[in-house]
């Protein structure tokens, strides 16, 4: 027994006696080494025990977290002597590192579907995890940061995080990332390298001479070529160790596969072709067919479009807003002139006359004026929101209609008024002899009926005192007189205005001189209004009979002055020329007409003055004159706004 102990106590001196080096190793998912099966290996696990055999050391492998190995490396009483870390390029550490073993670089991942990071200033705004003390940590240290920094223990937790949007972009090593990603489908690389590392093998601060050894045994593995064996085993040409064989079989199997797909795809990309190749003919035949279909349809149209533009008539398309949908642009303007109203005088406001029509469903037709023309107005709905407006002037048709009406009274008025005044000129002569014959008598009777009262005293006539009695006597018959005066003078008028008139007895009259003789003939009337004469010189002249244009005048104004009061009348008498036309005006501020009066008030016997003694015949008259000598009276008026009368005749050459 004693020998035995003894022998095993010899045998476990050099054992006990070797040096040992402590290579701490991380315990999760390190980027070079892991433990399978509970066996730790990997690249930097297998290196690290070859460098132990060189260096005649025994290697002990001691499983911890990245933070503690970077605490126990910087603590000169830690049981830890080397450790495996990452370190940017561009930064020197101050702790004894070995040369690089391996050359690495971090970039950003983000979930698929995101956009890609080109550069650190698409991180900006972003939520980027970092992981604690890795070498990006060391990088970001000493640059300033313009996103918002997430720090994680991991990089397996910052995928976590970005699965659950906890952060937008996690920045990894590549490495690391490599194994972390078939884990996590729904993350991918989005980015070229951001920063670029190596690995490198970090001592404690009492190891200088230790990482001198080991420098020395990696120089030796790489001048052998054993270093590039070992980075061949585990990463093969620069990626993970793969199975060459079954990886050349599952190819092949692909290969053929995808060959047999392809042949196929070939048939039936043959069979496609040939079917697009006979729609594509049917489509080019359909195409020209529609083509020449177009062309027609467009010539058609070209032709409807110049039918429309040569319609004299107005035609527009409006929406309820008055946008102009389509016009023909013909007398169009007018739907937007002040002086485009209704016949009444009545102002006319298109936005609701489209509305109300919108709003019915029911066509709008009205007799419009524009200055001295008549116009139809059409509106008519085509759609829920648009009208479409017809204009078409009216003028020639509304004065052959008036023409026409007025031509079939004046043939009836001419009939009955012939045989009126036959019928009552005999009697109101007879009536007239009576009169002057009673006058007469009562003269020469008034001293006998003196002489008799003063014999009878209580004589009474009718009732009545005998002066006063032959008083009222005297006043009847001036009465009865005057009444049948006046009777005559209606039965002039009208068969004046059912004769015809001979147009070979005009002889050539100023116009200024028929206002000048018409004003003074009627000063007892006008002397009560104020009366602005506006006469152009020289004065307009025309050919025609000069008593006959007194009376129209004369009339005119006395209607003028029926219709003014007597404070605030005004009457404005106008002549001038326009082009070959004189023009005579007579325009007031009394009460005006309304439409229907208006439209009736040159018929005869038609008067609005029945109960001041009007007879109707006046104006009757006076448009009878007016036409015999090829002139025109227009009359425009509006109820509490006056009349304006304008009398138009062709002008005679000026001497």
């Amino acid at each position: 027994m004693r020998f035995l102990l003894l022998l095993l106590i010899i045998l476990s001196l050099p054992v006990l006696a070797q040096e040992s080096i402590v290579f701490g190793v991380h315990s999760k998912t390190a980027p070079l080494e892991w433990r399978k099966n509970g066996v730790d290996q990997g690249f930097n696990v297998e290196l690290m025990n070859r460098i132990g055999q060189l260096t005649n050391k025994r290697i002990i492998v001691r499983r911890k977290s990245f933070q503690q190995l970077v605490k126990d490396v910087h603590n000169p009483n830690s049981d830890i002597d080397v450790i495996a870390v990452v370190s940017p390029v561009n930064l020197d550490r101050k702790l004894s590192q070995s040369d690089p073993i391996y050359a690495t670089h971090a970039r950003a991942y983000t979930l698929q579907g995101k956009a890609l990071i080109n550069n650190w200033a698409d991180l900006v705004g972003k939520r980027v995890a970092i992981k604690i003390g890795a070498f990006v940590d060391v990088y970001l240290s000493g640059y300033p940061q313009n996103f918002e920094r997430v720090d994680v223990d991991l990089y397996e937790t910052g995928f976590q995080q970005l699965i659950s949007n906890q952060v937008d972009v996690v920045i990894a090593e590549s490495f690391v990332a490599r194994r972390l990603l078939p884990l996590y489908p729904s993350v991918r690389s989005s980015s070229d390298a951001l920063i670029y590392g190596d690995f490198n093998f970090v001592g404690n601060v009492k190891k200088t001479l230790l990482m001198y050894k080991i420098n020395e045994a990696l120089r030796q593995l790489k001048l052998s070529g054993e270093y590039d064996k070992l980075v061949n085993k585990w990463f093969g040409i620069g990626r993970e160790k793969v199975d060459l064989t079954s990886n050349e079989q599952r190819m092949l199997s692909v290969a053929m596969l995808v060959a047999l797909v392809c042949a196929v795809g070939m048939v039936y990309t043959g069979f496609i072709s040939a079917s697009l190749r006979r729609h594509t003919k049917a489509l080019d035949a359909e195409l020209i067919q529609r083509r020449r279909i177009e062309a027609e349809i467009f010539e058609l149209s070209k032709q409807f479009q110049s039918v429309l533009d040569g319609i004299p008539n107005g035609v527009t398309i409006v929406n309820q807003d008055l946008q102009h949908l389509w016009s023909n642009d013909n007398n169009i303007h007018l739907l937007d002139s002040d002086e485009f109203y209704y016949v009444d005088n009545d102002v006319f406001k298109l936005k609701g006359a489209v509305l109300d029509v919108l709003s019915t469903q029911k066509s709008f037709t009205a007799d419009m004026r524009y200055q001295q023309q008549c116009w139809q107005l059409q509106i008519h709905p085509i759609a829920a929101d648009q009208v479409v407006i017809l204009l078409e002037e009216s003028t020639e048709q509304h004065h052959l209609r008036q023409a026409n009406e007025e031509a079939s009274r004046l043939a009836s008025l001419g009939e009955l008024s012939a045989g009126i005044a036959h019928e009552i000129n005999n009697p109101t002569g007879l009536i007239v002899h009576a009169v002057a014959l009673f006058t007469s008598a009562m003269k020469d009777l008034t001293p006998a009926a003196r002489h008799y009262q003063k014999q009878n005293p209580f004589w009474l006539i009718a009732g009545l005192n005998p002066d006063i009695a032959i008083e009222e006597l005297q006043y009847s018959c001036g009465s009865i007189e005057e009444g049948a005066k006046r009777i005559s003078r209606i039965v002039n008028d009208l068969k004046r205005y059912a004769m015809p008139h001979i147009a070979n007895e005009y002889t050539q009259v100023c116009l200024n001189d028929v206002v000048q003789v018409a004003l003074r003939l009627t000063a007892s009337q006008t002397k009560f209004h104020q009366i602005t004469p506006t006469l152009c010189e020289p004065s307009p002249k025309i050919e025609g009979d000069a008593q006959q244009l007194h009376q129209v005048l004369i009339n005119l104004i006395q209607n003028a002055c029926h219709a003014c009061s007597e404070q605030s009348g005004s009457i404005v008498i106008e002549t001038h020329v326009e082009g070959d036309k004189a023009i005579l005006s007579i325009t007031d501020n009394g009460c005006g007409m309304d439409s229907a009066t208006l439209t009736r008030i040159t018929e005869p016997f038609f008067t609005t003055r029945r109960n001041e003694g009007g007879s109707g015949l006046g104006l009757s008259v006076c448009s009878k004159i007016i036409k015999e000598h090829q002139g025109e009276m227009q009359m425009l008026s509006s109820v509490g706004k006056g009349t304006r009368i304008r009398l138009t005749f062709a002008l005679e050459s000026q001497d």
